[in-house]
């Protein structure tokens, strides 16, 4: 029974009896089957609140999501419903890879990792398997290779999925298989180069976690600090961190996965809908309830996501229900080509902002960031300002990059990857030069105080104009890692130091170095250096520069997004542009049912993104050439998906000067050991 107070908050919080239900649940495994805009987020927070209402110890209860910002909101709802904010903020919230490196670092001596050992984001372990593969001799054949992004992907697959290698590169990267066997050779090598530098990478997290919470001695211990776990998007869950969830469950503590199959868009990321849809045959006793009152869209709008989901047989049934009234039917407009497309998506979106829609409430979802190429030239020549999500990662961008060097080097000086790629931002220090002050500097490996007391004579290698700001920049490295300097101070040291060089090494260098400002007063609030840096690579935040085409000085802007960028955000507005046969589903897909079954949820999670108005443009002729140049063209149709009784629930147009009708689209076609090694045989 739940408090007065919380009944009362409950009651006024609106939560619907399904929602309720879940809310308070106890006893066995709970899988909350949570529909597009059903308040996913509302019944994970209240049911939190509940458990804390009961009596529960906030610092026994795990929160596991997959982004920071999801951990924090959820925690921030929490705590406006129960009013101990104190409280709640001793949940254990965060996601899979941050939970799963605060146990292994207080577990690395079980692990027979070095306790200071360091971390590697994805960029770095391409960077690694280069440098394996160049040293192996790989790159001088006559045929084409694997580079290091396409081995990063082939490991990341092979580990997550846990499978052989050789059947992940026969599915997957098929024009791999010839070289499939240097291919397993690098991995091993690989792995071996990360032992011996005494780093993780991501994927390495999770293993480890895993490998400790199966552990005999060590999984009682870690499952024991917790009663209950509750998974966020667990249709997002890969193989690893199921089995991380399905051993706490097995060793006591009580299980809630919240999540929808029909939003498991991921598997490029090793994800599989497979995990949801087998929980409750692998959660022994579950109890399942299904959110499907839809608090975003209008019926109109949600009839055309239930008869796209419908096509699946697999899935959960689910019909969303609008607890909105009234609402205009969807659009699908039949356009000649996608540079009609961009001329008509500017037409439509000009002429809401006259009708009073901000541009910011409206947003063009594209398959790929490329389907928005000729829009995006349309928008500048009518100088409409937009913001892009879905290019370049934060981590990706070069600056940032740069500053994560240097405060890996602040944290292990002889790391020296890290002194490679800066000695390289100043003017006339190129790789064979950072060689000679790396063979200076760093000796036979020894680290501070040793190599601090080598930097001038590996300065001297330098060229006389690079050594005043590389001299400053290892000045500010050496201070960051002293343990008395508090990480807001050192990173703005570091960031101070780095100045002159970015400036002249990038021609925006003064954009990018506002960009790091949000870097330093994020550091500002870590308790120390190491778990900064940590948090950074394991949940970067949102980059304020590298999102997006240079910055407007505008008072509103468009959104462009891809659809995978786009899930879990809505607009009052929303253009879906390029829904062709080829498209979607996407050619490389179309290869499998699954491939099928996955492009189907794509579509289904950009449908579901509108909260008023939704327009799917179908172009039928498109060139083969970029803008459109030459007449070498093919011709599509409508998106399979939006077969005959989905396209009678449009109102269908016929852009102008285009005759073409479509018929619909067919469906078609005691020390705990890790050791992935045996994957790379």
């Amino acid at each position: 029974m739940l408090r007065p107070s919380l009944e009362r908050v409950f009651r006024q919080d609106s939560l619907n009896p399904e929602q309720r239900l879940a809310a308070e649940h106890r006893g066995g495994p709970l899988l909350v089957l949570a529909g597009a805009g059903t308040g996913k987020t509302a019944t994970l927070s209240a049911r939190v609140a509940s458990l804390l209402d009961e009596g529960a110890d906030p610092q026994r209860i795990l929160l596991l999501t997959f982004t920071r910002r999801a951990a924090r909101e959820m925690i921030n709802r929490t705590s406006s419903l129960v009013g101990e904010r104190a409280a709640v903020g001793k949940v254990t919230g965060g996601t899979f890879h941050s939970v799963g490196h605060r146990f292994v670092r207080s577990y690395a001596s079980a692990l027979g990792l070095p306790a200071d050992f360091g971390l590697l984001d994805a960029g770095d372990g391409a960077d690694v398997l280069d440098l394996v593969r160049n040293e192996l001799g790989h790159p001088a054949g006559e045929r084409r290779f694997p580079r290091k992004q396409t081995l990063a992907d082939i490991y990341t697959r092979t580990v997550n999925a846990q499978r052989p290698v050789r059947e992940i590169v026969a599915e997957l990267f098929p024009w791999c298989e010839e070289h499939v066997d240097a291919v397993a050779g690098i991995l091993r090598g690989y792995s071996a180069r990360k032992r011996s530098l005494g780093v993780l990478d991501l994927d390495d997290l999770l293993l480890h976690w895993r490998a400790l919470v199966q552990d005999e001695t060590t999984g009682p211990h870690i499952a024991g600090t917790f009663d209950h776990v509750l998974v966020d998007e667990y249709q997002d869950v890969n193989g690893i961190q199921a089995d991380i969830v399905h051993s706490l469950h097995q060793r006591g503590c009580s299980v809630t996965a919240v999540g929808d199959d029909f939003q498991a868009i991921y598997s490029f990321r090793s994800a599989s809908v497979e995990h949801i849809l087998g929980f409750p045959g692998k959660f022994e006793g579950t109890k399942t309830v299904t959110l499907d009152r839809n608090y975003r869209g209008t019926q109109p709008l949600l009839d055309v996501a239930n008869a796209v989901s419908a096509q699946d047989a697999r899935g959960y049934p689910k019909v969303l229900r609008a607890t909105r009234p009234g609402g205009n039917r969807p659009q699908l407009v039949q356009c000649r080509d996608q540079s009609q497309e961009a001329e008509l998506v500017c037409d439509q979106v000009l002429a809401d902002r006259e009708d009073g829609l901000l541009l910011r409430e409206q947003a063009v979802l594209a398959r790929t960031g490329h389907d928005t190429d000729l829009l995006e030239l349309e928008l500048s020549r009518r100088r409409i300002p937009y913001v892009k999500y879905g290019g370049l990662r934060y981590l990706e961008a070069a600056h940032v990059k740069d500053f994560l060097a240097a405060l890996r080097l602040a944290d292990a000086p002889g790391d020296e990857m890290s002194w490679f790629r800066l000695l390289q931002l100043a003017e006339g220090v190129g790789p064979g030069r950072s060689r000679r002050v790396l063979e200076a500097l760093l000796g036979r490996g020894e680290t501070s105080p040793r190599l601090w007391e080598r930097w001038p004579a590996a300065a001297a290698e330098l060229p006389s104009s690079a050594r005043p700001a590389l001299t400053a920049l290892a000045g500010a490295i050496r201070a960051a890692g002293d343990t008395d300097l508090p990480p807001g101070p050192a990173t703005d040291r570091l960031r101070t130091a780095l100045d002159p060089l970015v400036r002249a090494h990038y021609a925006d260098g003064e954009v990018r170095m506002q960009d790091l400002a949000a870097l330093v007063t994020a550091a500002g609030e870590a308790s120390d250096l190491r778990t900064f840096f940590a948090e950074v690579l394991l949940d970067p935040p949102a980059s304020s520069q590298d999102l997006a085409v240079p910055p407007h000085l505008d008072e509103d802007w468009l959104v462009l997004s891809t659809v995978h960028s786009a899930k879990g955000l809505e607009w009052q507005s929303v253009h879906l542009i390029a829904a062709y046969d080829g498209n979607f589903p996407a050619d490389m897909a179309a290869g499998s049912a699954e491939g099928i079954a996955e492009e189907r949820r794509l579509l289904y999670v950009a449908l579901t993104r509108a909260r008023r108005s939704l327009r799917v443009y179908s172009p039928h002729r498109y060139y083969h050439r970029p803008g459109g140049s030459g007449d070498t063209h093919g011709y599509g149709k409508v998106s399979r998906f939006l077969d005959g009784e989905a396209q009678a629930l449009f109102d269908v147009v016929a852009a102008p000067g285009d005759s073409h009708r479509f018929a619909p689209g067919a469906i078609g076609g005691a020390r705990v050991r890790v050791d992935v090694d045996e994957l790379f045989a």
